[in-house]
């Protein structure tokens, strides 16, 4: 979902409810279920097993005093200065693979001299260093080739070079440092508690009750969000290299980028796997197509099913009496078969206990009369 469509969905949700709620978010992204909950006054725990999401989730939801915020914007200043004279040594572009496509060789100068000056200006794991860094993010994908408006990344043809001003001015860089200061100013009310952990191993690593559970997991539809976030997790040393990158892909939910597709191959379902006879018929029509790769995303489904399994068998250890729950997910197609998520959803839950289990159609993906995103709610009995 885009965030603005995301933001409102939660928001109805979570105005809808009545009285204090402790909120589950299990899987992060952004943080849009963390701020949103915080900001009526509630307190979210919120996890992700991608490192970088947790830190960036962290820094939005925290609170901030107007001396930090006055810091930060001085040190703005001061980044931007040394940028302008280049008054710094500036980083080594990351080893991001085809690095050339995403920028021009002179944006991606200026954004090493840039980066380089935060890290001079600012002091390690600090408010300062973590909201200028915000807006860096900001600014190096404001100033990329790349389209995120579809599953398949693509990059422009022809490449903006009015950015050799930035050398001059940073124009673009102190706007983003403007707009995330105007957020932080606006401190929530409620608290978000942002943890890293994997969904499948839940309540080894956060503790319930929780009232409502509000969450957006990965859908089924081969889209790596480790690739989507690469660019921002190599500029802040996150990953420095494509191995560690297929290695994270691997270990999340839906993740077959890099080195995860070939260990897909040799992934085998256990034998007390999540027993569905619609899945069944799903995997082996996709798996007997005529398409090379049939039996291969056949096991992409079968496993990403099977995480899934593992993680709402968490659930029941951290959930109240009565606790109410919503799973936003998207239907898929393979090779032309319609693969419903939701439908495995309700299956899942109903199978663990949970009530009233019903999938509510919220909106077309695309053009594709088929694909649908669907709002998933149940009650813990």
């Amino acid at each position: 979902m885009t965030p603005a469509y995301s933001l409102r969905l939660v928001e109805e949700i979570i105005t809808g409810c009545s009285g204090f709620q402790r909120i589950l978010d299990p899987f992060c992204g952004t943080g849009t279920t963390a701020l949103s909950a915080a900001y009526h006054g509630h307190v979210c725990v919120t996890t992700d097993i991608n490192p970088f999401l947790v830190w960036l989730a962290q820094v939005k939801s925290a609170r901030y005093s107007m001396k930090q915020i006055e810091e930060t914007r001085a040190a703005c200043h001061e980044v931007l200065h040394l940028v302008e004279r280049r008054a710094v040594e500036p980083i080594p572009a990351p080893p991001l693979f085809h690095i050339e496509r995403w920028w021009s060789p002179e944006t991606c100068e200026f954004l090493c001299y840039l980066r380089a000056a935060i890290e001079h200006v600012t002091q390690p794991n600090t408010s300062v260093r973590h909201l200028l860094l915000v807006a860096f993010c900001r600014t190096l994908m404001e100033e990329s080739n790349a389209s995120f408006h579809h599953q398949s990344l693509s990059f422009r043809r022809e490449q903006n070079t009015r950015r050799l001003l930035l050398f001059n001015t940073g124009d673009v860089f102190a706007n983003h440092v403007q707009f995330v200061l105007s957020s932080a100013a606006d401190n929530p009310t409620g608290e978000a508690v942002v943890s890293l952990a994997d969904a499948r191993h839940l309540a080894e690593r956060v503790a319930g009750p929780f009232d409502l559970v509000i969450t957006s997991p990965p859908y089924a539809n081969r889209m790596s969000y480790i690739r989507e976030l690469r660019p921002y997790m190599y500029w802040l040393g996150f990953l420095s290299n494509g191995r560690e990158a297929g290695e994270l892909d691997w270990t999340a939910i839906g993740g077959t980028w890099g080195i995860a597709t070939s260990r897909l191959a040799d992934w085998e379902r256990p034998e007390q796997h999540f027993k569905s006879s619609y899945l069944e018929s799903v995997l082996q029509t996709i798996a007997s197509s005529r398409q090379k790769s049939g039996a291969l995303l056949a096991k992409y489904i079968a496993r990403y099913v099977e995480d899934m399994w593992k993680h709402f068998c968490e659930l029941p250890k951290l959930l109240a009496s009565g606790a109410e729950i919503h799973y936003i997910v998207g239907n898929s197609t393979f090779y032309g078969t319609l693969v419903s998520t939701e439908q495995l959803y309700v299956e899942m839950l109903s199978e663990l206990g949970f009530s009233r289990v019903e999938c509510r159609p919220i909106r077309k993906r695309n053009s594709n009369k088929h694909l649908l995103e669907f709002d998933v709610v149940a009650y813990w009995k």
